[in-house]
């Protein structure tokens, strides 16, 4: 989706919203996103896409007074923006917004349904999504197998391998973390496969 028709459907879906992404702003947040992906044997009809989320203030009314004066008020809340987005092509695939309270691992799902049942989308295959620690969780990497879809998720920093763990989960906490004891401490090092 065009970053303007994507403007477009945020001004429609947060009418409630005193101020919403301009095009400029999406443009310059797709295109900050560093992402670097080894493309061997790429295939046409195979894509890498990339799951994002992104947080706005419903209202920025009295903030200054509450803070001046150090009064702790109910917050009015926030919404969340959850993109998913073409690596190759920066084309925003499918786009979410929810409210400040749903966890970012929940939507995951959603944006790949939304991704793999486009109208245009005929033939088009996901090879691998991409994401952050927040996107870390079974249900996630059980998801992405069943779809068979190769995970790019970086697993949180405490993660361990367990059998009540997915396979595939076990196996990125093991290529992502590796455990070496010196001096009766556990140490973990970072590979190249750091998100």
């Amino acid at each position: 989706m065009p970053y303007r028709q994507t403007e477009g459907i945020i001004k429609a879906t947060g009418k409630s919203l005193p101020d919403h992404p301009s095009y400029s702003q999406i443009c310059r947040r797709v295109n900050k996103l560093d992402i670097s992906t080894k493309r061997s044997d790429d295939h046409e009809d195979s894509i890498v896409i990339a799951i994002y989320n992104t947080g706005i203030k419903v209202t920025n009314r009295s903030q200054w007074m509450q803070e001046k004066w150090h009064i702790k008020k109910k917050k009015k809340g926030d919404l969340k923006i959850h993109i998913a987005v073409n690596t190759k092509t920066k084309e925003i695939l499918a786009l979410e917004v929810t409210d400040g309270k749903v966890h970012d691992g929940k939507v995951m799902p959603r944006l790949i349904e939304h991704v793999l049942k486009r109208k245009d989308n005929k033939d088009i295959k996901i090879k691998s999504v991409l994401g952050d620690g927040s996107y870390d969780s079974n249900e996630n990497f059980k998801d992405l197998q069943t779809k068979r879809i190769m995970p790019g998720i970086k697993v949180r920093n405490n993660s361990i391998k367990s059998t009540k763990n997915n396979k595939i989960r076990n196996r990125e906490v093991g290529i992502q973390t590796k455990e070496i004891s010196s001096n009766g401490k556990r140490k973990k090092i970072w590979t190249e496969m750091d998100c």
